[in-house]
């Protein structure tokens, strides 16, 4: 029988609902636990470390997680750990969790604000995407399973992933033999900090995040005076009539219905104003969530830069592009089964299907190995700050990363070990 047949035949079998004491167990249990989650959170942001830098990040979580009897294997993809409960015959669940913060100064003013700096103190680091919300609620929800093994039978895996902010940790562990030291899950999940009120769950079924490929290009020009440009070939004015001409490329020949964008983030070029240099370089981001609308996309990048160069009569530019993350795609069984859990658990109102991000995501890697997987979301917010927010003229949210980026740890830390804790016990719980 087929991996998926044998994933859905395990999913029918796990039963369609929890019962009430579950449930109330798993709450119970978070809300005991909260204490410690919410000191474990606050140092986690306080000591923010960047992609493949996160020891002492990666130690906490892995003595932690040895105390709740976990065997751990540390230094997965360079700085990852991989966190086994075996609990009887049933199926493997992976919960992978991200270790890394990003490149930049937190200006939220809390008490546990990050003042870290990168190894070589060229920067400041914090956690302005919601890592540290997440690895507490991985550490919640493995300790509520650990708790609750009369409960379930089967085995968990739990990753803590090094460099989800470059798009390359997830790749790290796989190459490092993820799936071929430890046991391969029949089934993933991970969730994400959003700015949504808290208590509040997200997901949908399908696409829930994008492509993303990197763009770099050198135009090649002639350089010379300013004042006499008929002696020179100009390539700030090529790359600029390129990085007009290729959003064309997304409104007049990509599916007016499908995601797609091409951003510009970057373009160097020359040193003072009545010299023509020789090149300009051009840096970007391509984003997407089908494979098809993809490839439009970069051939129409690759296409648009050959022609403006071409328009000036000048060599042809040096075109690179950087293949990324690929969309994450949810199995919609999984979420199916998942939403009844959580509307039963949080609310209807609570547990919602919310519209795919357009930011990239690495987890993706691991559901492209031919695993059913679920990557949700969990809010953050007061529900009067998200409503305000909404509002015309309102005061808007500070988003993942932005230096404001400042989630309410309680009840978001809560809400998301527990929302976890019953995703995998939907497929794990004795019927």
């Amino acid at each position: 029988m087929k991996r998926t047949a044998v994933s859905l035949l395990l999913l029918a079998l796990a039963g369609t609902a929890f019962s009430a004491p579950l449930k109330t167990q798993v709450a119970g249990k978070v809300d005991g636990m909260y204490p410690w989650l919410d000191g474990v959170y606050k140092d986690l942001h306080a000591h923010p470390e960047i992609a493949f830098q996160e020891l002492r990040t990666s130690g906490k979580l892995a003595a932690a997680m040895r105390e709740l009897g976990f065997e751990v294997t540390e230094k997965v993809g360079r700085t990852g750990l991989v966190a086994v409960l075996r609990n009887g015959a049933g199926p493997t669940v992976l919960v992978r969790t991200e270790l890394d913060g990003l490149p930049m100064e937190e200006k939220t003013g809390l008490p546990y604000a990050s003042r870290a700096r990168t190894q070589d103190g060229a920067t400041f680091t914090t956690h302005s995407c919601g890592h540290d919300v997440h690895m507490a609620a991985w550490l919640g929800a493995a300790r509520t399973l650990a708790e609750l093994k009369a409960q379930w039978k089967g085995t968990l895996v739990f990753i803590a992933q090094p460099a989800e902010e470059t798009v390359s940790g997830a790749r790290a562990m796989l190459d490092d033999g993820l799936f071929k030291r430890f046991p391969k899950p029949d089934y993933a999940f991970a969730l994400h900090s959003w700015p949504l009120a808290y208590g509040t769950v997200g997901f949908e079924a399908g696409p829930v995040s994008s492509n993303s490929d990197a763009l770099e290009i050198r135009f090649n020009g002639r350089g010379g005076h300013g004042s006499a440009p008929d002696k020179a070939i100009d390539p700030i004015a090529i790359a600029a009539r390129f990085i007009v001409d290729v959003q064309t490329v997304v409104s007049r020949e990509k599916d007016p219905k499908e995601f797609g964008v091409v951003t510009i983030g970057a373009i160097q070029g020359g040193t003072v104003g009545n010299i023509i240099p020789d090149t300009v370089q051009v840096r970007g981001t391509i984003r997407s969530y089908s494979p098809e609308v993809r490839a439009k996309l970069l051939d129409g990048v690759r296409r648009v830069a050959n022609a403006s160069a071409a328009m000036a009569d000048a060599p042809a530019p040096d075109v690179r592009l950087i293949p990324g993350g690929a969309a994450i795609v949810n199995d919609a069984a999984l979420v199916r089964r998942t939403e009844a859990i959580f509307q039963d658990a949080f609310g209807a109102k609570n547990a919602v299907r919310m519209p795919a991000m357009t930011a990239s995501e690495d987890f993706s890697a691991y559901a492209n190995e031919g695993i059913p997987s679920m990557f949700f979301f969990t809010g953050v917010y007061a529900p009067e700050a998200v409503a305000e927010a909404a509002r015309a003229g309102g005061k808007p949210l500070a988003f993942n990363h932005s230096p404001f980026y400042a989630p309410v740890p309680e009840p978001s830390i809560k809400t998301a070990a527990q929302a976890m804790s019953l995703a995998v016990l939907g497929v794990l719980a004795k019927p």
